[in-house]
């Protein structure tokens, strides 16, 4: 099998086009972080001022200090939800990356397959052993890969389920109020 200019350009007009929506994908996830953010910044700021506000019109001490102890609870409420939703931007994001990647991985796998394949027809005669052996060195090798892409998926779940847990331990935690002795 020959390599041709026309076969040439059009794995390059693909890379590129590829190289495109993955830009595409990783500048629409900056996006969603950016509107996040703008949307908390705006509300935080809203949420200052309100307190404030309720701060000056205090009328004794005791209000002031129910005021600022009713400010902290929410804040951590806040701040859990915000970070799942960065954590939910990113782990989209990265999830649609991880797919296109592993679509165009699969895709140069089995193009390169076929040219071992081809290799191994076109080989000059008594080279058999070696062209066995490197098929199965190709082959080890897309293994390891595989093993490595499905290890580091389930490394992920993993951490997302203990994410998930900490961050409803930490809201509880804010939430039930510590009892003195």
């Amino acid at each position: 099998m020959t390599y041709t200019t026309d076969q040439f350009i059009a794995t390059n007009r693909a890379n590129l086009e590829a190289l495109q929506s993955l830009t595409n994908q990783a500048v629409t996830g900056f996006e969603k972080l950016v509107e996040l953010n703008m949307a908390a910044s705006k509300a935080a700021v809203a949420e200052s001022f309100s307190h404030v506000q309720a701060v000056l019109s205090a009328k004794d001490a005791q209000e002031l200090l129910a005021l600022q102890s009713a400010a902290f609870q929410p804040l951590a409420q806040k701040s859990a939800a915000y970070g799942r939703h960065v954590y939910d931007i990113v782990s989209s994001t990265g999830a649609e990356l991880t797919k296109a990647f592993e679509a165009k991985f699969a895709e140069t796998q089995k193009t390169f397959s076929a040219l071992v394949d081809n290799a191994a027809k076109n080989a000059p005669a008594g080279s058999e052993a070696a062209t066995a052996l490197f098929k199965s060195a190709v082959s080890a090798t897309q293994s390891a890969i595989e093993t490595a892409q499905n290890a580091a998926k389930q490394a992920v779940s993993l951490a997302e389920s203990n994410l998930t847990a900490v961050t409803a331990q930490a809201v509880e935690a804010v939430a039930t109020p510590s009892r003195k002795r």
